[in-house]
């Protein structure tokens, strides 16, 4: 039995042990039976972000280790791996970043913050991935997916939400993320319109364009001007 904070005892088998703290191992039955449990209650009720997270550690496969290799082939990926640099509340100057001028990076993830009501601690940590270095890399995603809404001024609501998972699918390349269109189904029909018309063709262009946004060392970019950091990446709004 492995158990972690506030989470039900899983049996993973007698010689399963965890690879890092909050780590639960899974085999590979377990792991097919927490994919598809997690689908169908994440496309239940799309609100539910621990269903979220658990589909996506747990369809990452693959995925993970070409980010992972797409990090190192990075000379800022490279540094994200090696000093593991995480997001939240108490890493954060958020007064500092208040300070900043408009136009800059930090003041619109600030704003981001503040217009939407949300805070960097509302990730989900990672569980399910045995390798601690490609779990860091889902946790690094994790942590950095508030970056991308401020990045495109992409507020927190079905429609854009689900017009940054089609732009993740094609820069990252997670099958969460493609799964999570399904979602559209939930949409007004002149929203469902729009996304299919006009936001999934700008994430298919900007998303293969672009730099992987993994690779980028956000905290060094508070003070960058918006827009040239988006030139910088390669990236633009949509529409």
């Amino acid at each position: 039995l492995a158990q972690t904070r506030n989470r039900r005892f899983i049996h993973t088998g007698p010689h399963s042990q965890p690879a890092y703290p909050g780590h639960v191992p899974l085999t590979a039955f377990q792991n097919a039976f927490l994919a598809v449990g997690s689908a169908l209650m994440a496309l239940a009720d799309p609100r539910r972000g621990d269903m979220v997270a658990a589909l996506g550690e747990t369809t990452a496969g693959s995925t993970l280790t070409r980010l992972r290799d797409i990090m190192l082939d990075s000379p800022e990926g490279r540094r994200i791996l090696k000093e593991r640099p995480r997001i939240n509340s108490k890493t954060l100057n958020m007064d500092k970043l208040r300070e900043l001028p408009d136009g800059t990076f930090g003041r619109a993830y600030i704003g981001w913050l503040d217009g939407c009501r949300v805070t960097p601690d509302s990730r989900e940590p990672v569980h399910y991935i045995s390798d601690p270095e490609l779990a860091y890399v889902m946790q690094r995603y994790r942590e950095t997916h508030d970056f991308y809404h401020a990045l495109f001024s992409l507020r927190v609501s079905a429609l854009p939400e689900l017009a940054l998972k089609a732009f993740e699918f094609t820069n990252l390349g997670f099958p969460m993320t493609a799964f999570a269109l399904g979602a559209a189904v939930r949409l007004k029909p002149a929203q469902r319109e729009r996304l299919w018309k006009e936001y999934v063709p700008w994430a298919m262009r900007c998303g293969s364009h672009g730099r992987c946004l993994l690779t980028v060392y956000w905290e060094e970019r508070w003070a960058q001007d918006l827009k040239e950091l988006q030139m910088e990446l390669g990236v633009w709004n949509p529409p």
